[in-house]
């Protein structure tokens, strides 16, 4: 198994506005959950150069936000996949986290200081 960025998020401190701006340029659907602080983006993922869908999501703690922007990346075993992390000198933020009916994630930074996403997609 590979393991493929399979979602991404933008971190708005106006999500509204960040929304209409790719909305209007790109022509994404954004489907906005207010109880969840959350916007689901749809890229229109088709065809042969297949793309990521993605979200737009202003955070709970104020900023900076290390990069603004965060790729999940698909892994079966979070816990060895923080490991993997710490011991290549990255950073763990967010040990585990439960997504209801969807999944776990974790969040991490590199030695750079990006932030980042492991998702492991909840088992049937």
């Amino acid at each position: 198994m590979g393991n493929p960025v399979v979602h991404w998020e933008l971190m708005s401190k106006d999500p509204a506005k960040v929304a209409d701006f790719y909305a209007k340029i790109f022509g994404w659907k954004v489907q906005h959950h207010p109880e969840l602080n959350y916007r689901v983006v749809e890229t229109g993922a088709e065809g042969e150069m297949r793309g990521i869908n993605g979200g737009i999501v202003k955070p709970d703690k104020p900023g900076p936000w290390p990069g603004n922007m965060l790729f999940y990346i698909l892994v079966d075993d979070l816990a060895a996949y923080r490991k993997k992390i710490v011991a290549a000198g990255g950073k763990i933020h967010v040990e585990e986290q439960k997504v209801p009916g969807m999944g776990k994630f974790s969040l991490f930074t590199d030695p750079e200081g990006r932030m980042m996403g492991l998702w492991k997609a909840k088992t049937k």
